[in-house]
């Protein structure tokens, strides 16, 4: 069986753990490479992502985990991240979220391993990733730390890859890139994660960029993650009941990109959970205790909204899309975003056109 990645110079089965987690009904289930190793080389093998850990460590093999913290991301994304990032010879990169090491390894064998700091936040995870990463004849430096304050010592890098995502650009990154360097990075809100920003640094200190044209989604910064929304299915409270005229169609453009990445600009405090096998589209606000839910039929003219709390989020959300169709449905490509010492701005077209 061919292992996906190895056209990436390096295989990621050399740093995916002994112990991976696969979906299974109601949580995540513990496979071993020694118990069946079948079923590891197939997930590994995969062009999809490997679950390496799962609720921050703390459940064990034998017991459903509930949550991933950390995974070896999908072969093809990471080659387009790497081709996104147009690493070339010369360049010292800073990776942020160093995981099993896989991504650290194929930027140490395309510049040295000299030129690449990398930084994972769980002290258990880093280790493993020290190990594998000797193992497979790659010493970059392995920095257990914040990802979200960078590693100061080894600046200016010429690149800062992110490989999790981040709501707001941590601006230590920025400060820790050489003006002309680059930021490349995913980014998202709460109601969808799925854009890439690749911000220049300029002389004065500000980072800014278009957003590429490639839908993606990682992991959260631990940082920056957000609680797991404690309803399971709807919120608490008797809803109001309405339909939307929406389309099958139109509804389809609140979740998925473009649409979803615009309507989540214009969403904030907005969590989105979409059950694909059901055809629901469920919204919450955990601030405010307010959730929506639509149940779509395919081919019907209108579909049934139930509705609670002082925001109405279908409501929301629709104006949401009107406001997108308005502006012509742009794509991630023409959308920008601006980080300073201060601030962050999301804009559309140019960057003084802030849309949030």
């Amino acid at each position: 069986m061919t292992i996906i990645g190895e056209d990436l110079s390096v295989g990621r089965d050399l740093f995916v753990p002994e112990l991976i987690w696969v979906p299974t009904g109601g949580g995540y289930r513990a496979v071993s490479r020694t118990d069946d190793p079948e079923a590891w080389l197939a997930a590994v093998a995969a062009d999809e992502p490997v679950v390496t850990q799962v609720d921050d460590g703390a459940t064990s093999p034998g017991q459903l985990g509930e949550r991933s913290s950390s995974s070896s991301s999908q072969p093809s994304l990471v080659a387009a991240m790497l081709d996104a990032a147009h690493v070339a010879p010369g360049m010292r990169v800073l990776e942020i979220g160093t995981g099993t090491g896989w991504t650290a390894a194929l930027l140490s064998d395309r510049l040295g391993s000299d030129a690449v700091t990398t930084v994972e936040v769980d002290p258990a995870l880093a280790e493993q990733a020290r190990s594998a990463l000797g193992r497979a004849g790659f010493h970059p430096m392995v920095v257990t730390g914040d990802g979200a304050a960078g590693h100061p010592p080894n600046a200016p890098y010429d690149l800062v890859l992110a490989t999790c995502a981040v709501g707001r650009v941590p601006y230590a990154w920025t400060e820790q890139t050489k003006p002309g360097g680059q930021i490349l990075t995913p980014w998202g809100t709460e109601y969808h994660n799925g854009a890439l920003a690749r911000l220049t640094v300029a002389e004065n200190g500000v980072a800014s960029g278009h957003f590429d044209p490639v839908i993606l989604a990682f992991m959260r910064l631990r940082a920056q993650r957000g609680a797991v929304c404690p309803w399971d299915g709807d919120g608490p409270g008797t809803p109001e009941m309405t339909r939307t005229r929406l389309s099958s169609s139109q509804v389809y453009d609140l979740i998925a990109a473009p649409g979803a990445f615009a309507v989540g600009l214009r969403m904030p405090r907005c969590h989105k959970v979409v059950d694909e096998d059901n055809l629901i589209v469920r919204l919450h606000d955990q601030d405010s205790g307010s959730w929506a839910r639509c149940e779509v039929t395919p081919g019907a003219t209108s579909h049934p909204v139930a509705q609670h709390g002082p925001r109405r989020l279908w409501d929301e959300v629709e104006q949401a899309r009107g406001w997108w169709t308005a502006q012509g449905k742009p794509d991630l490509g023409r959308f920008g975003l601006t980080v300073t010492a201060d601030d962050q701005r999301v804009w559309l077209g140019q960057p003084t056109d802030t849309v949030a």
